[in-house]
């Protein structure tokens, strides 16, 4: 967690970055409290996706420690304005988009983490460079296997059954260290039902990839222990994700407001 005092609402404007920033992690604290958690336990990553580097750095002013890029140019084109933080140690950045084997280099030279390792065959070639690069031990990427929790297609991520087995090989990979799981849960405006079971189609959804990251440390193969993180719930869906245990939650438009189509970096 960051040691940044965190903002309350009554500190800034609801439409600036950092007061949209005060009721997100006020809606973290009320669902960790409902859940019988401490809001320490649920880390808040923002989504950087389509934004300008100035916005990214009027959420870091605002206390933010943790951002995510969903795309290897955004990210590689914000790099210089936030590197400095980085350095220092006062910045992760996770890659959280799809990430196509070209790419590897670029995202190493940018990103402290990646959330979305969906194959033993994109596993062993970031291994590879991160061995070439001398990064193991210490300097060993964070990277987190994502799930297909809800089996649609337009979702990346490994099916659940295959889940555990592909991270068992991740962590035995040099270079990687495997920090837990990730999936992007099922809609709830898509989800069959009234609206009490479409929450449950969510809820589910998160409660399975629990039960994944569960079964992995549970089960003590070489390099799992430290598979402690569940990467889940954004926006429209944290309250559910926490309930479910999530101990980060992904969001982008609570935060900057409604997506733009296209941004000047």
């Amino acid at each position: 967690m960051s040691d940044h005092p965190q903002p309350t609402p009554a500190q800034h404007s609801p439409g600036t970055v950092a007061g949209r920033l005060a009721v997100v992690r006020e809606r973290i604290a009320t669902a960790a409290d409902a859940a019988g958690r401490r809001p320490d336990e649920v880390r808040l990553l923002v989504a950087t996706k389509t934004q300008t580097a100035d916005a990214v750095l009027e959420a870091l002013a605002a206390g933010v420690d943790l951002i995510g890029e969903n795309r290897v140019q955004e990210l590689v084109a914000k790099a210089p304005a936030v590197a400095d933080r980085v350095a220092d140690g006062a910045l992760q950045v996770h890659m959280i988009g799809h990430l196509q084997r070209n790419k590897i280099n670029q995202v190493l030279a940018t990103a402290t983490g990646l959330e979305t390792l969906d194959s033993l065959e994109l596993a062993r070639a970031i291994s590879d460079r991160c061995v070439r690069d001398d990064r193991t031990g210490d300097r060993a990427l964070d990277v987190m296997v994502q799930v297909n929790v809800t089996g649609e297609e337009s979702k990346s991520g490994i099916e659940p059954q295959d889940a555990a087995a592909l991270a068992t090989a991740v962590a035995a990979l040099p270079g990687l260290r495997l920090t837990g799981f990730m999936t992007i849960g099922a809609r709830l405006t898509a989800a069959e039902g009234p609206a009490g079971e479409a929450e449950q189609t969510v809820r589910a959804g998160f409660a399975r990839l629990r039960a994944i990251r569960d079964e992995v440390l549970a089960s003590g193969a070489p390099g799992t222990a430290s598979a402690t993180e569940l990467s889940m719930g954004m926006t429209g869906d944290l309250e559910l994700a926490i309930a479910e245990g999530a101990t980060i939650v992904r969001v982008g438009t609570a935060v900057f407001g409604p997506r733009v189509t296209a941004t000047t970096l």
